[in-house]
């Protein structure tokens, strides 16, 4: 059976109060429509069609070939929208989801028990359901004395009686492909001028034909998004289920609420989440390591063991057993090697740190490679900028520079070189050979 996915991302989202299209406003640091897309993907390989209107310029450049695009040039309501897909779909699909792009904490699993139920239905559609205290402006389930499903009401147009009612209408359907064609040519023009979809039910229900419901347990996964306000529940939403996620599979997280984990982001087993750590992007991190708190780490790859402390990391890499930090950065480009230990309020820029490389305090390091066990000492900089151009610097292993050393770019120092407290070094520096001063210069071979 051929199942295929209707996502309805066409709303301007006046609410939102954003120049930004509401279905592009980020759920954990990505697009609420790409949630609704990847939970489409668990129950279907066909392709999605999405229905786009406001902003669709910017829907498609997010997307991508993720989706077959249908654009409603006039938003006439939901009805209408979906018909839109009518041309690319018809005859060529036996079950139709339809979902809607704000609301991104509907589950994949949700959708393939909705499609269960309407394998086993003799009538043309299954609907989503909700029963709750705050209604959110979701239309309400009216059912007969037997409990079938009757009618959707939209709250505009909903009696008193009916906005009572506490069993709500979540705004997920699946339908049955031919029905659904020729129902939707039947929808009466609303009062406000619109085509609801939600007049489907009525139209199978006249016909005799049964309208299955299935009701979610968790009021969360039926979050919809109009509003900032409601998108802040989302995010606290998503964020509980990521961090839920990862824990059962053997991640500590201390303060769960105060940990912000991106959709992407892989940890290892035994790895401890400090409190106030926002990990995002692309970022893996190892098995046994120790992150946080007050620490942001994006698009990073860290390795076992780790010790990570109130810093910012930004694609980087690092091997096993690096610590560092309070208060240090890593930017675009810096890899530190196996063992290497970098103190607080130090920088690393597109450089190498070898393994074992120390890296004290206040110091700078860029566009560099540092060969294994090199110390560098607090205060360290390289002035790899000349106002142009970068160069860089390469400093061999086993070399010690003193505190508050200047090392001026382009510059090669030799293996096992010192250099004095403060010097200047603007000359290559041959290996095994202490210099000082201002500008440094050599004064004795430490190795014969």
């Amino acid at each position: 059976m051929k199942i295929t996915s209707i996502i309805l991302a066409a709303g301007q989202g006046t609410r939102m109060k954003s120049d930004l299209p509401k279905v592009l406003h980020p759920v954990c640091g990505k697009p609420m429509v790409w949630h609704a897309l990847q939970a489409a993907r668990v129950v279907t390989e066909e392709t999605p069609v999405m229905i786009i209107g406001h902003g669709a310029d910017q829907v498609r450049e997010a997307i991508g070939d993720a989706a077959h695009y249908v654009v409603q040039a006039e938003r006439l309501g939901t009805g209408h929208a979906v018909q839109q897909a009518e041309s690319t779909l018809k005859g060529g699909t036996d079950l139709v989801l339809v979902s809607s792009a704000d609301m991104p904490l509907l589950r994949g699993e949700t959708f393939a028990e909705m499609i269960r139920l309407q394998k086993e239905n003799d009538g043309p559609m299954t609907i989503l359901t909700i029963v709750a205290d705050d209604p959110r402006g979701f239309g309400r389930i009216v059912r007969d004395e037997d409990g079938d499903v009757k009618a959707i009401v939209e709250e505009a147009q909903a009696t008193d009686a009916e906005k009572a009612i506490r069993e709500l209408n979540v705004g997920a359907y699946c339908f049955d492909a031919e029905w659904l064609w020729e129902a939707l040519a039947r929808i009466p023009l609303s009062p406000k001028g619109e085509y609801y979809l939600t007049d489907t039910v009525g139209l199978a229900v006249e016909a005799g034909l049964r309208v299955k419901a299935l009701t979610l347990d968790d009021m969360v996964e039926a979050i919809g998004i109009n509003s900032r306000i409601h998108l802040s529940e989302a995010e606290a939403g998503m964020r509980s289920r990521v961090n839920r996620g990862h824990m059962s599979r053997g991640i500590t997280l201390i303060d769960p609420a105060s940990t912000y984990i991106g959709m992407d982001v892989e940890i290892g087993q035994d790895t401890v989440i400090q409190p106030n750590t926002f990990l995002r992007g692309e970022t893996i991190i190892g098995a046994g390591c120790e992150i946080g708190p007050n620490t942001i780490i994006t698009d990073c790859k860290i390795g076992e063991r780790c010790e990570i402390l109130s810093s910012v990391l930004e694609k980087a890499v690092l091997e096993d057993d690096v610590d560092m930090g309070p208060f240090a950065r890593l930017r675009k480009g810096a890899y530190l090697s196996k063992g290497v230990h970098m103190g607080n309020f130090g920088e690393v820029k597109d450089s190498h740190l070898g393994e074992g490389v120390k890296v004290g305090h206040f110091s700078y390091i860029g566009n560099t490679t540092i060969g294994a066990e090199t110390n560098i000492g607090a205060g360290t900089i390289t002035c790899n900028y000349d106002g142009k151009n970068k160069h860089h610097t390469e400093i061999g292993e086993a070399v010690f520079i003193g505190s508050d050393t200047m090392l001026v770019a382009p510059l090669v120092i030799g293996d096992r070189a010192r250099t004095g407290a403060g010097s200047v070094v603007t000359k290559n520096i041959k290996e095994d050979t202490l210099v000082v001063g201002m500008p440094a210069r050599a004064i004795r071979k430490l190795k014969e």
